[in-house]
């Protein structure tokens, strides 16, 4: 089944499809990512021979740098020149992001990392290709080199693709990522606004109790079979400076397939979920809950296992596609403040209690219901009714 997300470049989308690689095309694919893995590793090389020199390593002089290792080195020539350039692209632009990150003083665990060596048995195949890098032709995908592979095409693309990247994942599976120009499909009107609040005993919490999305658990269903290929793992676990047994990596590839069956019922649960919010609301307006600070805590696990980050990001990309007007809501004092009357308690509430009792005026709701119309009210809309909330005009225009 294709994958459907939003691309780096704003306007994007990026189609993912299955690829049926017979073992030439596989051996011809290697080669050319093992010359691409040369071209990276020579890019850092060089980026930190600059450094230690005080000199500057940008995309220009890196662009240099390959054009003398073509003319020199004729196993490099051998390769296509548009993957090879695209390889210095997406270093600049990593050295870029990890300068930048060093310029802002970004907390250690937060900045992106200098660009480093890619070795062979630890870096999985990546190949991107701009428009004449490859072609499409009978359903098929012809790269440059000769390389022709079989696209299993699960849904149609919407427009001409402008880029593609091949790519292996760590199960030996090949996939292609088209980038088109994003298809806007607008959905008819429905003049309903909803409010939503993210948690854990609740993966979302909405002002509708209909479209409520209860914690699926997951990762906590595969535990017992995880656990079983972590034991396995561990009693074939190779001594140092000796090579895996077939019994480990085949344990090794069972844990890795599991924990992608994993992630993707994750992403298929929360990208039905937020189809099912955008098709019947006009307005959603979303806390801009960032989880990653519930990795400190005992409720670390749960909280990775609601995949909270994955489902806001698809309702995110689902509004957009659809042309709804998607709002985020700063999440301070969510669970402290009344829907009805606005009033905030002196104290914060512990999460073992979920019954909201505003102090001023006594209204009485669920906890997590209580923050999901708060956001509402901040957003300028009106909280009244749980259902399918309308939006008041003189709010709305008066908040904008």
């Amino acid at each position: 089944m294709a994958q459907v997300k939003a691309a780096a470049e704003a306007g994007h989308a990026r189609y993912t499809y299955r690829l049926r690689v017979p073992s030439t095309a596989r051996a011809a694919l290697e080669a050319e990512w093992d010359r691409c893995r040369w071209v990276w590793n020579e890019c850092v090389a060089r980026s930190q021979q600059a450094h230690r020199d005080g000199e500057t390593c940008g995309p220009a002089r890196l662009d240099k740098m390959l054009t003398e290792a073509r003319a020199a080195n004729t196993w490099l020539r051998k390769g296509g020149s548009v993957p090879q350039q695209q390889i210095i692209r997406d270093f600049a632009k990593s050295r870029a992001k990890a300068l930048k990150d060093l310029k802002d003083r970004l907390p250690i665990r937060q900045r992106a990392g200098m660009p480093t060596y890619k070795r062979k048995r630890e870096a999985e195949p990546t190949l991107n290709y701009t428009r004449r890098g490859f072609r499409l032709k009978d359903g098929r995908l012809h790269l440059a080199g000769g390389i022709v592979v079989r696209v299993v095409w699960s849904r149609p693309l919407p427009a001409e693709p402008s880029s593609v990247r091949v790519y292996r994942d760590s199960l030996g599976h090949w996939y292609c990522s088209f980038v088109t120009p994003a298809q806007l499909q607008p959905l008819p009107p429905t003049g309903a606004v909803i409010g939503i609040d993210w948690g854990v005993k609740e993966t979302a919490t909405t002002t509708s109790d209909a479209h409520d999305l209860r914690h699926t658990r997951h990762g906590r269903k595969a535990k017992e079979k995880l656990t079983r290929y972590d034991r396995m793992m561990a009693r074939r676990k190779p001594k140092k400076g000796q090579p895996a047994s077939k019994g480990y990596r085949e344990a090794k590839r069972l844990r890795a397939k599991t924990y992608k069956k994993i992630a993707r019922q994750r992403q298929d649960t929360g990208r039905k979920w937020a189809k099912k919010v955008v098709r019947d609301h006009d307005v959603i307006v979303v806390e801009d809950f960032r989880p990653k600070f519930l990795a400190k805590t005992t409720m670390a696990r749960k909280a990775a296992d609601a995949a909270i980050s994955a489902t806001k990001a698809a309702l995110l990309e689902m509004g957009r596609k659809h042309g709804r007007e998607v709002r985020l809501v700063h999440p301070a004092h969510t669970t402290m403040d009344c829907a009805s009357c606005g009033a905030r308690t002196k104290h914060a509430l512990p999460l073992s209690e979920r019954t909201y009792t505003c102090t001023a005026c006594g209204a009485t709701s669920p906890r997590d219901k209580n923050s999901a119309r708060v956001m509402l009210v901040r957003a300028g809309l009106n909280p009244a009714g749980a259902d399918r909330v309308r939006l008041d005009r003189s709010l709305s225009d008066r908040a904008a």
